[in-house]
C-alpha cells in the first residue's frame, strides 16, 4: 500500500512539472520575443552572424534532438574539437561573452521545453557527438538521460560549465543523485540558485 501511494506521489509530481514547465515557458516567450527583436540589431554592431545556435544534443532515453540557443560565438562549420578537448574561449564574442554570464543564451530553450524535448529544470544535455562517447567512457552517463534534459539543473548550479572527463563523472553523480532524489524542494532550490547565478551574472 505504501509503495503504491509512493508511486502514485511520484506520478502526479512527474505531471506538475511537465505543467509548470509549459506554463512558465509560455509566460516567458514575450521576454524570448523582445530580446531576439533586441539581439538581432545589436548582433549587426558585436555579434556579427546568425541569431540562434542549433546543435544537435542528446536528450531522454539518449534520443537525438535539436537544442536552440541565442548564439555566443563565432561561426564554424562543423565542431572539430574531441570530447575531451575545453571549449574554444577564443570564439565567445564581447556580447557573447555578456548572454553566457547571465544565462540568456538559454532562453530560446523555451521552445524545445515547449516542444517536449526538454524540461526547465534537468540534467544539461551534452553535444550529442560527445554525449556518445561519455556513454562509452563515463559510469552512470547512460543513466542521467532517464528524463528530459534541462535548461538548468543541480548540476548546473553546483559545476557551472564542465569540459573534461574527471568534472563531467562528477556531473553524472550529481545529476543521478538529482534523479534519484528529485521533488518539488530540489525542484525550489534549483530555481532559487538559478535566479541567483543571473542576477550575479556568473554564468558560463
Amino acid at each position: 500500500m505504501q509503495h503504491s501511494q509512493h508511486k502514485y506521489e511520484n506520478y502526479i509530481f512527474w505531471i506538475n512539472k511537465r505543467i509548470f514547465d509549459i506554463v512558465v515557458s509560455i509566460l516567458l516567450l514575450p521576454l524570448f520575443i523582445l530580446l531576439a527583436i533586441l539581439l538581432l540589431f545589436l548582433n549587426q554592431f558585436f555579434n556579427s552572424g546568425q541569431l540562434f545556435f542549433v546543435q544537435k544534443r542528446m536528450g531522454k532515453n539518449c534520443k537525438l534532438f535539436l537544442a536552440i540557443k541565442f548564439r555566443t560565438m563565432t561561426p564554424i562549420k562543423e565542431i572539430t574539437r574531441k570530447y575531451d578537448e575545453p571549449v574554444e574561449l577564443n570564439r565567445i564574442t564581447p556580447l557573447g561573452g555578456i548572454l553566457r554570464k547571465m544565462r540568456i543564451d538559454e532562453l530560446p530553450q523555451v521552445l524545445n521545453v515547449l516542444k517536449g524535448d526538454m524540461s526547465l529544470i534537468g540534467p544539461r544535455p551534452d553535444y550529442y557527438l560527445h554525449a556518445v562517447e561519455y556513454c562509452k567512457n563515463i559510469e552512470g552517463y547512460r543513466e542521467r538521460h532517464a528524463i528530459r534534459p534541462g535548461i538548468t539543473g543541480l548540476s548546473q548550479i553546483r559545476l557551472g560549465y564542465v569540459e573534461n572527463l574527471e568534472s563531467i563523472s562528477k556531473k553524472v553523480l550529481i545529476d543521478n543523485y538529482y534523479i534519484n532524489n528529485v521533488g518539488y524542494i530540489v525542484e525550489l532550490k534549483i530555481i532559487i540558485n538559478t535566479f541567483v547565478i543571473i542576477i550575479k551574472g556568473l554564468g558560463k
